[in-house]
């Protein structure tokens, strides 16, 4: 049985991938800071599919990277590694504390280059395996508003393109998602419709057109992270850029 480990676990979107995911056959581990959520995912998980569960602090590398040395242990080495934590404080670039950056950034990068430094070494030698990092719509067009968040994005999406580039010719799929909305039931941004692109990106990714989605559906609001549209003149909206 196939592993899928799945961090910075919360209801929403990480929940719609467990399930997703256990329900294509595969045991899942999941990470988060408190263990009240991935408990009761873990013992829903278990009526169907083995799972498993740690917690650790997203913007703790050593305990992240021993929560998932841990998960090993018990289900076995990650097939499939997402890495979903991020902090999302707003904040302007002339008032945002530069200690305030550096801890959100261990969370929003740093962990996610953890991770994948601990995983991308079994994958490589087992000739197969996919990492998918949570992006998102700030990575392509930042507001103010939300500086330390962008930074966190725009860096992971560059982390995530240089990891496609290493480890592609080693059969390992590297990629980063880039979801444009908010992420509620029954919407365009349906966590169970979003699932569903990851569960695809592992199952059936196509190489270089799939190192990075833009998932910004017809019709949706490319300005919902400037809703008064304050920055519409100074704007490119995500769906614009190539």
């Amino acid at each position: 049985m196939p592993n899928c480990f799945i961090v910075g676990v919360g209801p929403g979107l990480s929940d719609a991938m467990a399930r997703r995911f256990a329900a294509g056959g595969y045991a899942v581990g999941l990470v988060a800071r408190g263990a009240s959520h991935i408990r009761s995912l873990a013992e829903e998980l278990s009526q169907d599919a083995r799972s498993a569960w740690l917690c650790a602090d997203a913007g703790d590398a050593e305990a992240l990277v021993g929560a998932l040395s841990d998960l090993e242990d018990r289900i076995g080495p990650p097939d499939v590694l997402i890495y979903n934590p991020s902090v999302m404080r707003a904040e302007g670039p002339l008032n945002l504390p530069i200690p305030t950056l550096r801890n959100e950034f261990e969370v929003n990068v740093i962990g996610a280059l953890a991770c994948a430094q601990h995983v991308a070494p079994g994958m490589k030698s087992r000739g197969r395996g996919t990492i998918l990092f949570t992006g998102g719509g700030l990575a392509l067009e930042p507001y103010p508003e939300w500086t330390s968040l962008a930074l966190g994005k725009a860096a992971l999406r560059s982390l995530s393109f240089s990891l496609f580039k290493d480890l592609a010719p080693h059969g390992v799929h590297v990629a980063v998602i880039a979801v444009c909305g908010i992420v509620e039931p029954g919407g365009p941004f349906d966590p169970g419709v979003v699932a569903e692109e990851y569960w695809r990106l592992t199952t059936a990714p196509e190489g270089l057109n799939d190192r990075e989605i833009i998932f910004q559906p017809q019709g949706t609001d490319p300005f919902y992270n400037d809703p008064e549209r304050r920055h519409e003149q100074t704007t490119v909206p995500p769906r614009d850029v190539p």
